[in-house]
């Protein structure tokens, strides 16, 4: 499918907000473990193998490339980033590619 102008601005728009959504998640996941009752260094070790794995998350890190956009968004709705109603002002097009794409 051929990624229209419009749906290709709106995604470099949205890609921001949604990753930023995404890290504030991470971050109170991240006060969580370390406001659990284990030793400091426990919760320091945990938690920096956590951000060496997340990092490389796309909810964190992503190249942003219109050939791999859909690709991209279906990751992004696997991974939990986002959800198929943060489409909702795509094209019809784009959503039922994305659509077709989640469940085959």
């Amino acid at each position: 499918m051929e990624v229209s102008k419009k749906d290709w601005k709106l995604f470099r728009a949205c890609i921001g907000e949604w990753q930023e959504a995404y890290m504030e998640r991470l971050t109170k996941e991240y006060i969580d473990l370390l406001s659990g009752d284990e030793n400091a260094s426990d919760k320091f070790w945990k938690l920096e193998e956590r951000i060496k794995k997340d990092k490389k998350h796309p909810g964190v890190m992503l190249e942003l490339s219109k050939e791999n956009m859909i690709f991209d968004i279906v990751t992004l709705i696997n991974r939990d980033v986002i959800t198929v109603v943060d489409l909702k002002d795509f094209s019809d097009e784009l959503k039922e590619y994305v659509n077709y794409l989640l469940h085959r």
